[in-house]
């Protein structure tokens, strides 16, 4: 009520307090998808993925046009792979509908959590299409244009807009008169919108940026031949001028004038970048395949494209198109260069660490040994250069992980090489080498997969950092036990099934109870920023940090163990707000999100019309066991873009073979797989096996019975699903996977289950790569025997689809459509998005008689070999993958009964999935 006396008396008690004081906020720039992005003074240039744009890329105009918004979505995530931090989504075309277009691509982005991690930059020269675009996003976006072109009052009123969705800006240096194509109508004009900006509309000037015009130069027109210059000196005024504000631009359009030639773009885009960034260029749209290294731009081309940009002689654009010429057909000639062998011992150590040559490499060791007084100093000194350089590329995307682990190959056979000496002077003069750090590193109780923690454990020790590598399984108080024992600097802990994910919070809260205070370091597939922030680092009072890949491991463990302690503070120090800024956002989406009860979604379960299907009876009941299969066989099975994403090359086989910035290296991958593909199927150095059965099935609830034979009477075993709980939109189920299978009545209906490896006999090769120091390779066969048990998986479906159960015994699809999953019914393995609780795969197993087979699974059900894969077969066109999402307490509960096991019990296996 308005009760006057109320009212006074809670006055007079809010009289006695302080008013709460606004927190102040640092004036950084700040964006976000799922995941925040601040710009920091330490920040390098940003990415600006430009892929994702109708008028930058041929294949995404073509896709959206054929409305295939899911390949599309591919293009979305081999930029942010390829390490684009912000994507820049354009759908400006004259036969578009763009709004409608902007929509539908957000609305699926948004639902695909690897790309919705990062920024969204909504691009579009349309202010409706912008509009439609921020309506979809969430997290900061950055809005990519205004202008001042029709003026201040709609340039404000789109400013106030932009505002009020919680965005950034992209200002055009572009007025009423024209676009802006030198420096002082640059400067003009960004001073101009900077003032309208911020005193008119109070506009936060860290959510400024300026983009003063890329343009074309060297196009034998004399007014542009000092565009390059005035961007780059506008860049720098705006810096020191206009406080906060920050500078994007096109990159590629300065070299547009050279299309078709890549070596003198590439070259050109390179330099320029490499003077606009120290001039303060913060972030760029960039075609990241169009980038040369600086440092490898051969010398005579570099003083003609700078000669270019920089306007230095008047001849110049001229003495660049005759080089142009020259490099026929704008391709680099291979030609195998040994010129490289005359250089100093130094010089060729560092070139075969950096080209990965291992031919030459002890042979130049024992060269080194001999004129330094000690072989230490031998790593100390020629060796750690030239591995300095190995990361100084790799850190700065010049290199990719391929190359770097072959360089590690290099080391390690140098190291190997010179241990026997290094011993016998420890004797004499008891001689340590240096290190930057010791780092112990693990995977988890539980989990057997390390192709990721082995990358780190190699990139590491490239950078000079001892790396004990305990290898998988671990357990917590053994690897707290050894840390202690080597008194290690920090630990790094890698898993990839969800149930590592406790054991990292278990491990967190035993390094607090043992006093530990080392920082801590999580990586791995299941792992997230978030999970880190939310769930593991308030277990433990010193730094906990996440790691998305090897790139990322040694900057964090360079800032972390430095002995700059404001650079170790401050570094901390941002990554503690960053995690305390994700809790609170993580407990307010909490309360937001709208769940039903466990009745409510059952209600509205999948509304299958049983009667309108057909049930095919499979060609046997029981299990079968495919004792060895043929490796030949399935190496035709095999989806190759995954097995580049294992070596963070991004993008989609066979295309990657071509791609601009990777093809290369791509390329020697794909042929070096080839060749271990070619020894491992002559000398059989991997045997496949696996088993598939089928039983007679039964809808009944949310679960699904199996029974022993036709009769139908005598239950042979329960598998148990969970239903999805969020609240969905008119007409969507809530399913689970018992919706895809028939509740009886008189329809006699399957299910299947299967499990295969590929890895058997792996550990004898892997041991002999080990002892000859060979990571690359090692790593390399891990890689494809993943492979090989997902070509199995996807053989035996076909086998399954086609024979065994025979219900689709006409199809014809090739390769292609088999990865895209372009066939009848579906395979999901427990642990996955439709059913995430592993020990469902115990049940799976002891069906199968999987141990006969040589598949175990370990105490977290993770599968041994790491090469094994399982899951259930469903039959019915209807049924499809689907994500659980989170579950709430009443259907944890539910579900502890159905299985028999202990709420606590339970919990702790779903605990990823419970919405608390």
């Amino acid at each position: 009520g308005t009760n006057p006396d109320h009212i006074r008396r809670i006055a007079e008690i809010a009289a006695q307090y302080q008013p709460r004081k606004m927190k102040k906020h640092d004036p950084l720039p700040k964006y976000s998808g799922l995941e925040p992005l601040t710009i920091t003074e330490n920040t390098n240039f940003v990415n600006v993925g430009e892929r994702t744009n109708v008028t930058g890329s041929a294949m995404f105009k073509r896709l959206i046009k054929e409305e295939n918004f899911e390949e599309a979505l591919t293009v979305a995530l081999q930029q942010v792979e390829g390490g684009a931090q912000i994507i820049d989504v354009n759908m400006d075309e004259g036969m578009l509908d763009s709004e409608e277009a902007m929509k539908t691509f957000l609305n699926l982005i948004a639902s695909e959590p690897d790309i919705a991690r990062v920024p969204i930059m909504v691009d579009s020269s349309k202010w409706s299409v912008i509009e439609e675009g921020l309506k979809c996003i969430q997290g900061k976006a950055i809005v990519n244009s205004i202008s001042l072109k029709e003026g201040e009052e709609n340039f404000l009123q789109q400013a106030k807009l932009i505002r009020r969705y919680g965005a950034a800006v992209i200002v055009m240096a572009f007025d009423e008169k024209g676009q802006a194509d030198n420096y002082e109508r640059r400067i003009e004009i960004c001073e101009r919108a900077y003032k309208l900006l911020t005193e008119k509309l109070n506009f936060p000037p860290q959510d400024i940026i300026f983009d003063p015009n890329i343009l074309t130069v060297g196009t034998g027109i004399e007014e542009h031949n000092n565009y390059a210059v005035d961007f780059i000196k506008a860049t720098k005024w705006i810096k020191e001028n206009l406080p906060h504000a920050l500078v994007s631009g096109g990159v590629s359009n300065v070299s547009f004038s050279f299309r078709g030639n890549n070596v003198v773009r590439e070259a050109m885009n390179s330099a320029f970048l490499y003077h606009a960034i120290q001039a303060g260029l913060d972030m760029g749209i960039v075609n990241a395949g169009m980038i040369e290294v600086y440092d490898d731009i051969p010398k005579e081309l570099l003083e003609r494209v700078e000669d270019v940009l920089l306007n230095r002689r008047e001849d110049a654009t001229e003495r660049l198109t005759d080089y142009a010429d020259s490099v026929k057909g704008g391709e680099k000639k291979q030609v195998k260069d040994e010129s490289w062998r005359k250089g100093t011992v130094q010089e060729r150590l560092s070139h075969a660490l950096v080209k990965g040559i291992v031919e030459f490499i002890e042979k130049d060791t024992e060269e080194a040994r001999q004129q330094y007084p000690k072989p230490l100093e031998v790593i100390e000194g020629p060796l750690m250069d030239g591995m300095n350089v190995v990361g100084d590329l790799f850190g700065s995307g010049k290199m990719f992980l391929p190359q770097v682990v072959k360089s590690a190959r290099v080391m390690k056979k140098a190291v190997a090489y010179l241990l026997p000496y290094i011993e016998e002077e420890k004797k004499r003069s008891g001689d340590q080498a240096k290190n930057a750090g010791k780092i112990l590193m693990a995977t988890v109780k539980g989990d057997v997969h390390d192709i990721g923690k082995n990358i780190v454990s190699v990139v590491l020790a490239c950078n000079n950092y001892e790396v004990i590598d305990m290898g998988v399984m671990v357990p917590a108080e053994k690897i707290l036990k050894e840390a202690k024992a080597q008194n290690v600097d920090m630990i790094g802990l890698s898993g990839l099934i969800t149930p590592s994910l406790d054991e990292m919070v278990h491990l967190a809260s035993e390094m607090k109870r043992q006093g530990f205070t080392i920082p801590l370091l999580i990586g791995g597939a299941t792992t997230s920023r978030a999970h880190t922030a939310v769930k593991i680092s308030p277990e433990y009072d010193h730094p906990v940090v996440h790691v998305l890949d090897a790139s990322r491991s040694v900057p964090v463990a360079g800032s972390l163990l430095t002995k700059d302690i404001k650079v170790k503070e401050k570094f901390v120090q941002e990554i503690r707000d960053s995690y305390q800024l994700m809790r609170e956002q993580h407990a307010s989406k909490q309360a937001r999100k709208s769940m039903l009860s466990i009745e409510e979604a059952r209600k509205n379960r999948a509304n299958v019309d049983w009667d309108k299907l057909d049930y095919v009876q499979p060609s046997f009941i029981g299990k079968k066991i495919l004792p060895d299969f043929n490796l030949a066989e399935l190496r035709e099975y095999i989806d190759w873009t995954p097995f580049f994403s294992t070596w963070q090359l991004a993008g989609k086989f066979p295309a990657i073979l071509e791609d601009e910035k990777v093809g290369e290296e791509a390329g020697r991958l794909y042929a070096d797989a080839q060749r271990m593909l070619d020894t491992l199927i002559r000398e059989k150095w991997l045997t496949a096996k696996g088993v598939v059965g089928f039983w007679p099935a039964q809808a009944e609830g949310d679960d699904i019975i199996l029974f022993k034979d036709e009769s139908r009477t005598e239950k042979l075993e329960v598998l148990h699903q969970l239903r999805q709980q969020g609240k969905k939109a008119e007409g969507i189920p809530n399913f689970s996977l018992a919706d895809f299978v028939a509740n009886g009545k008189g329809k006699n209906d399957y299910v299947g289950g299967f499990a295969v490896t590929a890895g058997l006999g792996i550990e004898k090769k892997l041991q002999e790569f080990a002892k000859d120091h060979d990571d690359y390779n090692s790593i390399l066969l891990k890689a494809l025997a993943d492979r090989l048990a997902e070509a199995f998986a996807e053989r035996l479906h076909q086998l399954v689809r086609t024979e065994y159960w025979g219900y689709a015994k006409e199809e014809q699809i090739d390769n292609e459509q088999l990865i895209k999953e372009k066939y009848q019914g579906i395979r999901p393995a427990p642990g996955y998005p439709a059913c995430p609780d592993h020990t469902e795969k115990g049940i799976l197993f002891n069906l199968l008689e999987a141990e006969s087979i040589g598949i175990q699974l370990t105490e977290s059900y993770a599968m041994y070999p790491a090469a094994s894969v399982s899951g259930l077969y469903f039959m019915h066109p209807h049924s499809k993958y689907f994500g659980l999402g989170k579950i709430e307490r009443d259907q944890l509960v539910d579900y502890a009964n159905r299985k028999g096991m202990s709420e606590k019990e339970m919990e702790r296996w779903l605990r990823p999935v419970l919405n608390e």
